[in-house]
Order: structure tokens, then sequence, then C-alpha cells
């Protein structure tokens, strides 16, 4: 008799120990082809629902025949012993395409949230979401782990068209990798997708390193054919993403990241982004990063005038560069929350955890800002104070730093005469990136008239 996969209640993902195992029994179930497949074609949507209606026709066959789910249930397993143990009904907790992923009927309408870079049509409802977030939760606590969701370009790595290639960087053309092992180049020339791609420095130790500590995904605004791209890039061994690569084309709301379609929860969940916006729900999750330009087109794209790093053939430091740092602040998060603080590992929230160790960076600071854009000064006010400093509007003894775009301000004098730091803003986004008081003479400010 055929295993009847999406018909066994004890191996319905209802029932499975968490989102991998979950993934490895549609994987199971949508692979289990009618005889005349071929097992090396990727099937078809159409084709995926018809294997999923063959199966449910299966089960009702055998329900008929043998008299109950359980008897069915039984004699799959080979135990030659009757059950009279009653099945619930099923709650249907999710879809592929309009078929229930446990029973294989077919459901009238869509619900529930779209989990397509899983598997295309793959639909579930929050209770079964809510099932599996708790159970990887606890298998992950269990393991010391975390969730950490990447982002791609600027800050995993940076990617340009061909055609937007400079002139000074066209020498680029006869230094990149080979695409046969990938793992010791970091310059890519994809020619099927008329595009150069650049790994950031240290980018492989740091996705080394940071699996130890964290499940991770990959959350990229771009479509998905390049997220997938990168993945091998980034991953040719497939040791840390598997199937957990999200691209625009999996997101629940246009222009916009979310959380929703991550199967963690969110009270463990890290996210390294370079764009704040694009989280607008998550920002207590986010570590924001500096931006890796190494491509002219990009400085272009966030309008900087200046040469890239490709065109000065220069790039960021492997052991001091932006990854590295943010390694550090990584395991000091992982650290505190698993090893200093009190209490149920599953009531702790790394969303406290990020909060308290960003407003140590500039703890015990006074800042008063002096002529800054009105636009700009809202922002900066709030990062200022998210790291643990007090902001002033008018100057008292109590003041440690004058932040000024120009030396020649009535404060920036004043910062001068009492022997305060006078620094540009850029020191106070440095500290943001860095998660670290920067020098102060490094942030100079001069007199611009």
């Amino acid at each position: 008799m055929a295993v009847i996969q999406m018909s066994v209640v004890t191996d319905s993902p209802v029932h499975s120990s968490g989102s991998d195992d979950f993934i490895a029994y549609l994987d199971e179930a949508l692979d289990a082809s009618s005889p005349n497949s071929s097992p090396d074609e990727e099937a078809g949507s159409q084709d995926e629902f018809e294997d999923v209606r063959t199966k449910r026709r299966k089960f009702e066959s055998t329900e008929e025949t043998e008299g109950s789910t359980s008897e069915v249930i039984m004699e799959q397993k080979s135990v030659d012993v009757k059950s009279s143990v009653m099945v619930d009904v099923c709650t249907h907790p999710g879809s592929f395409g309009d078929m229930c992923i446990r029973c294989g009927q077919k459901l009238d309408g869509e619900s529930g949230v779209t989990f397509g870079y899983i598997h295309k049509g793959l639909r579930l409802h929050d209770e079964e979401i809510s099932r599996l977030r708790d159970t990887d939760m606890k298998k992950f606590l269990f393991h010391k782990k975390l969730y950490l969701v990447l982002d791609l370009d600027h800050t995993l790595l940076n990617t340009t068209l061909l055609a937007h290639l400079s002139s000074e960087e066209l020498h680029l053309l006869n230094e990149t990798d080979s695409l046969e092992d990938v793992a010791k180049g970091s310059l890519f020339k994809l020619e099927h997708m008329h595009m150069m791609t650049k790994l950031r420095p240290f980018v492989r130790t740091f996705l080394k390193e940071a699996s130890e500590m964290f499940e991770m995904y990959i959350y990229t605004m771009g479509d998905r054919p390049y997220a997938l791209e990168m993945a091998k890039l980034l991953d040719p061994k497939k040791e840390y993403f598997n199937a957990k690569v999200i691209s625009r084309d999996d997101g629940t709301q246009k222009h916009q990241k979310g959380l929703d379609i991550v199967l963690g929860q969110e009270s463990a969940v890290l996210i390294l982004d370079d764009t704040e916006n694009a989280w607008m729900k998550h920002k207590n999750n986010l570590i924001l990063m500096e931006r890796y330009h190494f491509f002219a087109s990009s400085c272009r794209q966030f309008g900087f005038n200046c040469r890239s790093l490709a065109e000065t053939k220069s790039d960021e430091n492997e052991t001091d560069g932006a990854l590295a740092r943010i390694l550090k602040v990584l395991k000091q998060v992982h650290c505190t929350f698993f090893d200093k603080l009190q209490g149920d590992l599953a009531d702790r929230d790394v969303r406290q955890v990020l909060s308290s160790l960003r407003s140590e960076v500039l703890s015990g600071c006074v800042v008063v800002f002096s002529r800054i854009n009105h636009g700009a000064l809202p922002t900066l006010r709030r990062i200022v104070e998210q790291m643990g400093a007090t902001c002033l509007t008018e100057l008292d003894p109590t003041v440690t730093h004058v932040v000024a775009t120009d030396a020649g301000t009535e404060k920036s004098r004043w910062a001068v005469k009492e022997n305060k730091f006078l620094v540009h803003p850029r020191w106070i986004e440095a500290a943001n990136y860095f998660w670290q008081k920067q020098p102060e003479e490094n942030f100079v400010v001069k007199k611009t008239h």
C-alpha cells in the first residue's frame, strides 16, 4: 500500500518539531510525485497541486476501504493491530494551493500568510505560525541560539550593473574570481544577470561565527532570482540559510519588510540592515549598518559626490571594518541574553538587551546642538538619547559636547573657550554604527566662513 504522506496525522506539520522539520516535511510530501514524473525536473505549481489531489484521493479511497483514518495509519506503519482512537477533525493549519497541507481537503478561498520562499503556493494560518514559532523558540533557546535577519545590498555586499561601471572601474572586469569555487572569492561577474557583485570584507568569517549563535535568514528588497543568486555566493554549501531566503516577492507589504513571514519570535530576532525605514514596525529589533559603497553607481544612488572604493582601488578593513565590529556587538547581545539576564529564557526579550546596550554608548555625555539643519535635528537628537546621552537646548556647565558643522557659531566658540568637545554630527553617526563612543579628535569642526 502506498504511504499517504499528507493524511498521516502524526507526520503532519502540525506535529513537526519546528520550521526546519516543517520544510523537510513539505519537501518530502511534495516530491512524492506520481510514477511518471521526473525526479530531476522541478514540477510546476499545477503539477504540485495535482500531487496533493492524488494524495487526498488515495486517502479517501483508503478510508472507504479500511473504515477509519486510525486504521490507515496503523496499516501504513505495518502494525497489525486495529485501533479505535478517534482522530480530531482537521483544523486546516495551512494550504498548498487550494488544498489543506494536513488532510488534503479542498478549501474555499485563500486565507493565512503566504510563505512562498519555503514553497511556492504555501500559506499558513496564524495558529500554525504561532505553533511553529513556539516550537522553534524552545529548540533554539535550548541550543543557545537566537534569530538573525540579514539584508543583502549595502550590508553584506554591493552589486552594480556591468553597464554602470565607471571608466575607473573597468579594471575590475579582469580581476573577478571564478564562479566554480565561490568560497574562495569576493568579486564576481554574473554575465547572465549583467551584474558584478563584491562581497563585503570579513563577510565569510562573519557568517561562520554568527551561525553558531543565530538561526539566519536573508531578507532583501531585490527580486527572488537575485536573492537566490546572492545566497549562492554567500553560502555555496547551503550551511547557513537553506530555504530561508526572503525577497520582495515574498513580502506582505509593499516597500516594507516584516517579521510576519519569519518563523521566529519577535522577542528573539535581531535585524541587520542599512535602511531603517524598511522596518517601520520592527525598529527595536534593528541594528543599523553603515552602508557598503564599493561601486560608483552605489555612491551616486545615495547622492555621494565622491570616488568609490573600486575607483580608488581600496576597500574596508578586513579585521576592523563594519562587519567585524558588528560581530562583536552580536556576541555581546548573545552573551547578555543567555548568560547575564535573570529568569526564564522564554521570558527574555532581545529588544530590551539591544536597548540596554545601546544606552551605554554615550552614557554620561551631555550634548547641545548648534545650528544643525532642522530636518536632521530630530533624528540626531533621537539617536543621541537612545545611546544614553542627555540633550540640552541651552549651554550650561554640565555640557560635555557641542555638535555643530561650523566652528564659528556662538555655541561652538563657547565649547572651545570652556574646553568642551566640539564635534561634527558624523561623530554621532559613527557611534551609532559602531556601538562605541568614537575619538572626538577624529571629528573636528572647521569654520565655514
